[in-house]
């Protein structure tokens, strides 16, 4: 009788652990974007990592700024010329901000291939493209060179960025409203209009998202034209 209890409970709870993931599953579907909607991924980057890392980077203390220091509106970073960048030097045309690091073997090489193929599209256009190191102990002016060389990056055009972690994280979080740490970053394209403002966040995995951007940049330089 004790035996049949304890195999009745276990088939009790394998079907209720059943109905739970079927229920969670079918609400994830629900709750699932549309093809056309912006959508917030970088799996490739959290693969291995444990659920406590993962909320360490997604928690990062770049969310709020220390209580001495005001939001940050602008910043300043090194490019790879060795050139001191501010944000003010990027007023005037539209702009593509990115974050990436060089050691990155798979998704910073997609994203800026993306990029480069952004770059051939509107050459000669005045959009600019902006790649913010967020690993900047490697990712040196020099090594920088390095990297930028391998996607033919126009030194005009696509600029390469680097500085203290530290502040790149609050550059990443109060001025572009990306969540970055050391070596992480989101799958994220940011517009910037020409007067500096935020026009829209675009995941550059997504075919349909890419095409909007491509469309809106396209939107800025006939503007401008006229």
């Amino acid at each position: 009788m004790k035996v049949f209890f304890n195999v009745s409970l276990i088939l009790l709870m394998g079907v209720t652990l059943g109905l739970a993931v079927r229920f969670f599953r079918n609400a994830s579907d629900r709750n699932a974007p549309a093809d056309g909607d912006v959508v917030y991924t970088n799996d490739a980057v959290l693969d291995g990592l444990t659920e406590d890392e993962i909320l360490s980077i997604e928690n990062a203390e770049v969310s709020h700024p220390p209580e001495d220091e005001a939001w940050l509106s602008r910043f300043e970073l090194v490019e790879r010329s060795g050139e001191s960048i501010s944000s003010e030097d990027l007023l005037g045309s539209p702009y593509i901000v990115s974050f990436f690091f060089s050691t990155c073997p798979s998704i910073c090489v997609q994203q800026n291939q993306k990029i480069m193929e952004l770059q051939q599209e509107f050459a000669g256009q005045g959009v600019r493209f902006v790649a913010i190191s967020v690993d900047p102990e490697t990712d040196t002016p020099e090594k920088l060179r390095e990297y930028a060389a391998r996607f033919n990056a126009d030194e005009k055009q696509w600029l390469f960025l680097t500085g203290d972690l530290n502040y790149i994280r609050r550059v990443g979080a109060e001025v572009y409203r990306q969540p970055v740490n050391k070596q992480f970053h989101t799958e994220r394209f940011v517009l910037v209009d020409p007067a500096g403002e935020i026009e829209g966040f675009y995941n550059w995995p997504e075919p349909s998202q890419l095409k909007k951007l491509k469309k809106r940049i396209t939107e800025f330089v006939t503007a401008k034209e006229n």
